[in-house]
């Protein structure tokens, strides 16, 4: 539940429309609902303006379910990361209207209107193998209410194929860029646009990346000041601080 629902709420009661006892119905979950194995934190995007998400990796695909039908009963978006479709199998019985994203792992549902971003967020990727991890990117920063514009397989390996996208790249207002391997990517970014760029390593590469790190360390030492690097794979974070930006 968001400002905009609660003032909608209150005007409903001053109107004459809504009961006060239904009003109270609809608010007595919040701050938070208890729910034995969770709390589900349903003031959080009158907080902070972004709802609670639903890590779904390491619970189980009734937890999932569970905890997505009773965010989408709160009226707002709902929003699942790392999840599997055995888990969407599982919550679509619950939520008819859910969406899977398979390349992001994600499960969706988009119910209320949100703020629009000033702008594009653009998200760029190294490799097609990146890709799980941007579109986990691009689902989160849509579902808040960004315009966005993905940009893949434009890695340094091939640098004509990045300088092909440079009007995009320009007219972006903030940017992810994620890459594996040596994590060149965003330091390339960040010298062509005037924009912030969010750095996503990524665990692609092969055994002297482990896992990310190396990627993750050569981000950390960019020599482009407009760089900003958040941690492997983390697609959904840098989307949370991407969407931020746009919205100030």
């Amino acid at each position: 539940m968001d400002r905009a629902q609660i003032e909608a709420l209150l005007n409903e009661v001053r109107e004459g429309r809504t009961e006060v006892a239904q009003a109270l119905d609809r608010l007595k979950i919040m701050p938070f609902e208890e729910m034995g194995f969770a709390k589900v934190d349903h003031h959080r995007a009158l907080r902070t303006g972004m709802p609670e998400v639903i890590f779904a990796a390491g619970k189980t695909a009734a937890q999932v379910a569970a905890i997505f039908a009773r965010m989408a009963q709160a009226g707002g978006n709902v929003l699942a990361t790392r999840a599997s479709r055995e888990m969407y199998e599982t919550v679509v019985k619950a939520e008819a209207r859910a969406e899977f994203h398979e390349t992001a792992h994600a499960i969706t549902l988009t119910q209320a209107p949100m703020t629009p971003g000033k702008g594009t967020i653009g998200v760029v990727c190294a490799g097609t193998s990146d890709l799980p991890v941007a579109e986990e990117a691009v689902v989160t920063a849509r579902l808040m209410g960004n315009t966005v514009e993905l940009i893949a397989d434009v890695g340094v390996a091939g640098i004509h194929r990045l300088l092909a996208q440079k009007t995009s790249l320009q007219s972006a207002r903030v940017l992810i860029v994620c890459a594996g391997m040596e994590g060149a990517l965003p330091t390339v970014v960040g010298g062509l646009v005037n924009a912030p760029v969010i750095a996503v390593p990524t665990s692609v590469g092969y055994g002297a990346s482990f896992g990310g790190v190396a990627a993750l360390l050569g981000m950390l030492n960019t020599c482009s000041p407009n760089v900003s690097v958040v941690n492997i794979d983390n697609g959904f974070g840098a989307a949370c601080i991407a969407s931020l930006i746009n919205h100030l």
